[in-house]
């Protein structure tokens, strides 16, 4: 087991790159190599330190299970690659908890025990968030959570516009909104197209809004939704610093003010609180009407092979305390996620009237890995992001230039 997820490890190492960027460092041990009442555990939350409330409750589950938890904490792409790594060295950690479009990634590489291997109950998770974590028919980890994209907007430059944001329900009704804002002397709408990961994040709910397939990328589907992104540029409705945008410059630039609307996630509220901006939060709509699939964020509860199963049974405790419903609420409050289940998100809305439409859009979300793309999803994401970088900048035509995306991403995946 070990000599071929070495290898594996070894090739999946490439497909890590291309999604880093999506979404403290010190050194970590093994599962294989731990004392036996001491567990090694790994996040990409170096933001949180021993005395916050999720360092705390990661090392009370671990006090529950009988063991200690040694946890350490790095960035996103660069926990990836140490999982990876300490696989093909047979020096895994006991439990990684992972960004979800990279679950796939690590069960193709034999990395990861099947959620079922290890007796956990996943019956209760929205089966869309849980998508995220399948690979051919099994679930690799718990998803601890979820985010996803919705619109921000200005209520007073809608509202100098005469715009009323509950008349956004498609496509048609946004550019009307768009139009009547920049005629008012207001800016349009602000997002990110960068060339990485977080341009095809997105991207994503106006590609799936129009009904388009990952598989298919120069589809009439893709082309519409690509064009519209084009002609807001064009008209200027958006900026043309959406190119080199992230998420973060986006997001800056909505709280200047002076922008109708921002494509932006649940992480951005407490800065939306804070802003002093008057907004609101609507789903992204589909071009027909209701609200389009975002992908969605967040990570997953998982656990590498480990030569010794005896360990799994703590493990197993862990993740369970770890995704009970109590301490998920506790959990998800603090990462500004939506629950996973659809009775906690019913909890958080009650306990939270803001969080209304952000539930409503992890609800229509739909994991970037979902329908089994795996670890084809990360080539056909950068001919994506490619794509739509080309279309914005005026190198190519919509329809040229996800040409070149459909022919290089079935060459890339035809294995």
């Amino acid at each position: 087991m070990r000599s071929r997820t070495s290898r594996s490890a070894s090739a999946a190492l490439a497909a890590v790159g291309l999604l880093a960027g999506a979404t403290a460092c010190s050194g970590g041990g093994s599962g294989d190599g731990a004392d036996g009442d001491r567990y090694v555990f790994w996040d990409p939350y170096p933001q949180f330190d021993d005395d916050s409330d999720w360092v705390q409750l990661v090392e009370r589950c671990g006090e529950e299970a009988g063991v200690t938890v040694d946890r350490s904490a790095f960035d996103t792409s660069d926990l990836t690659n140490r999982a990876l790594l300490a696989a093909q060295q047979g020096d895994t950690p006991d439990i990684i908890v992972l960004d979800n479009p990279v679950v796939s990634t690590l069960a193709e590489a034999g990395v990861l025990t099947p959620a079922g291997d290890l007796g956990l109950d996943v019956s209760g998770i929205s089966e869309n968030l849980l998508a995220a974590g399948q690979l051919e028919g099994e679930t690799y980890g718990v998803p601890i959570g979820a985010n996803t994209l919705a619109l921000y907007y200005n209520a007073e430059v809608l509202a100098a516009a005469g715009v009323d944001p509950a008349s956004v329900t498609d496509w048609e009704s946004l550019n009307a909104a768009l139009e009547a804002v920049t005629a008012a002397g207001g800016k349009g709408i602000t997002f990110s197209a960068i060339g990485t990961e977080e341009g095809s994040f997105q991207f994503l709910p106006w590609f799936w809004g129009a009904d388009a397939d990952l598989r298919e990328l120069n589809s009439p589907e893709a082309v519409a939704a690509v064009s519209q992104w084009k002609d807001w540029l064009d008209a200027g409705w958006a900026p043309n610093s959406v190119i080199n945008n992230t998420q973060t410059t986006s997001w800056q630039e909505f709280e200047t003010g002076e922008y109708a609307f921002a494509v932006n996630g649940t992480w951005q509220l407490a800065n939306a609180d804070a802003s002093g901006i008057d907004y609101g939060v609507i789903p992204i709509p589909a071009a027909s009407g209701g609200a389009a699939a975002a992908p969605t964020g967040g990570e997953f509860v998982t656990a590498p092979v480990q030569s010794d199963t005896g360990r799994y049974e703590a493990t197993v405790a862990i993740t369970e305390c770890l995704t009970s419903g109590e301490n998920l609420l506790t959990t998800d409050t603090t990462l500004s996620y939506v629950a996973p289940t659809e009775a906690l998100q019913d909890q958080q809305v009650a306990e939270n009237e803001a969080l209304a439409p952000w539930v409503e859009a992890v609800r229509s979300a739909r994991g970037r890995t979902s329908d089994d793309l795996g670890t084809d999803y990360p080539v056909i994401s950068e001919q994506l992001w490619t794509a739509v970088g080309n279309v914005l900048s005026g190198a190519q035509s919509p329809q040229d230039a996800l040409d070149t995306a459909q022919e290089a991403a079935a060459a890339d995946t035809a294995d």
